[in-house]
């Protein structure tokens, strides 16, 4: 599936109305590892929620006749919704005998779950709570290696940690869809390497204007509906 992630056409983003609309509305399910006396870092929460977007949408399960395909195809042929909920001790526990992939990073551990319909979340999942996602990095994250790719946080807008990791999770998939099946495989045997990182304001308006992936928030929750949140600057795309 690939689409112009920046046009105002059939984009999964977009606020107005269109036809993925009238599609059976899913929603992918993040589950975020917070314990209370070890959160991780905020910028590694928000790479390892980009990952784990990447790997559910490259594994075999998710394409052809796989067991989550069918969830997959609904969820993408639709608006493209991602929730980022926190557990910690059992809920975290309950969490991981789901099905889904659990993505660890220097300190995060983000588990994602295959698509389920907006009212149709699992009893252990709709438990958990959406608020409370606001994290912090102990230490200033180091400058981004231009060589892999990066995904750019708009530096005008304040987002919790679960909202941003959902927009970086949008990103992720944008520059996903935009890649040739070779491009797509080097990124995976690479291990999927990428970096967060908040946008300098001088640069962020070349940054919008040089034809990447380009998330339009719809607005749901937060900001305000078709607020430019995150690009995707992959090398293979520049």
């Amino acid at each position: 599936m690939s689409q112009d992630p920046t046009s105002a056409g059939d984009s999964p983003f977009r606020s107005e109305p269109s036809a993925r609309d009238d599609a059976p509305q899913f929603v992918l399910p993040l589950v975020v590892r917070i314990e209370r006396d070890a959160p991780p870092a905020r910028t590694d929460a928000l790479e390892t929620s980009a990952r784990a977007v990447l790997v559910i949408l490259d594994d075999e399960r998710s394409v052809g006749d796989g067991e989550w395909a069918e969830a997959m195809r609904y969820w993408q042929d639709a608006r493209i919704r991602k929730v980022v909920r926190r557990a910690r001790g059992a809920e975290w526990r309950r969490a991981e005998g789901l099905p889904g992939i659990t993505v660890t990073g220097k300190s995060a551990e983000v588990r994602v779950f295959p698509p389920v319909p907006l009212d149709g979340w699992p009893k252990e999942l709709a438990k958990l709570q959406v608020s409370g996602t606001d994290l912090d990095d102990p230490e200033p994250p180091a400058d981004a290696d231009p060589s892999a790719p990066v995904l750019w946080l708009n530096p005008d807008l304040d987002m919790s940690a679960g909202k941003a990791m959902a927009q970086t999770g949008h990103a992720a998939q944008l520059a996903w869809w935009e890649l040739s099946d070779e491009e797509r495989a080097a990124w995976r045997d690479a291990g999927f390497p990428l970096a967060v990182r908040t946008a300098d304001p001088g640069r962020w308006p070349e940054l919008t204007t040089r034809g990447l992936p380009l998330v339009r928030d719809a607005g749901f929750t937060e900001i305000a509906p078709g607020s430019c949140t995150v690009v995707a600057d992959h090398p293979a795309l520049r």
